[in-house]
């Protein structure tokens, strides 16, 4: 029969090893993509930061001086970057000082693992905005010109008295049946995305 203080260990590593491989799971499914990653930096701080992330990405506490070599961008371009980023939490810095000019120096990594945390976030204003726009075209009725050259509700067509304010052509009732249900499927996908 086996003592307490074996079956206490084995259950101990038991655990360990089910929790490490927990662990494991969860850090591989939250890995994100090239793709995924420059999305989401592009949305949050820009497009141009997007070459500042390839040289930061899979590196820690790098110097915002190798940084600003390694994108070919003066040093304050490369910090208000960096700002940004930090803005949404994307990066993450420790400062040393430099012993012979005595001044601080930051050291820069990138965190990867907010993405996901984005991305979800990005996906769910994008769903309320789209809410709001279905919402409008259900509610209300659309009108313009031959041409096209502008799109205006009930209530600024009348302003217009129904004339075009580009062109001067009469305005026309639009068929907006196509633009809800094209709304209700990027609606319906996103809803879908968020529930994973």
């Amino acid at each position: 029969m086996e003592s307490e203080d074996r079956r206490i260990k084995r259950q101990k590593k038991t655990k360990k090893n089910y929790l490490n491989k927990k662990n494991t799971q969860i850090h591989n499914h939250m890995k994100s993509s090239d793709k995924e990653i420059e999305d989401v930096t592009s949305k949050v701080a820009g497009e141009d930061v997007i070459k500042l992330v390839k040289a930061l990405k899979n590196k820690k506490n790098v110097s915002e001086f190798k940084l600003a070599d390694a994108i070919k961008k003066e040093i304050n371009l490369t910090r208000n970057m960096l700002y940004r980023l930090y803005d949404s939490n994307l990066v993450s810095f420790i400062r040393k000082k430099d012993k012979k000019k005595g001044w601080y120096i930051y050291y820069w990594t990138f965190n990867t693992d907010r993405i996901k945390y984005l991305t979800k976030q990005i996906k769910k204003q994008r769903l309320e905005q789209l809410k709001e726009r279905l919402e409008r075209e259900k509610s209300s009725s659309f009108f313009t010109c031959k041409n096209q050259c502008i799109r205006l509700n009930f209530e600024q067509a009348t302003d217009f008295e129904f004339k075009c304010p580009e062109c001067g052509d009469l305005l026309e009732q639009v068929d907006n049946t196509s633009k809800i249900a094209e709304l209700e499927k990027e609606t319906g996908k996103l809803e879908k995305e968020l529930k994973k």
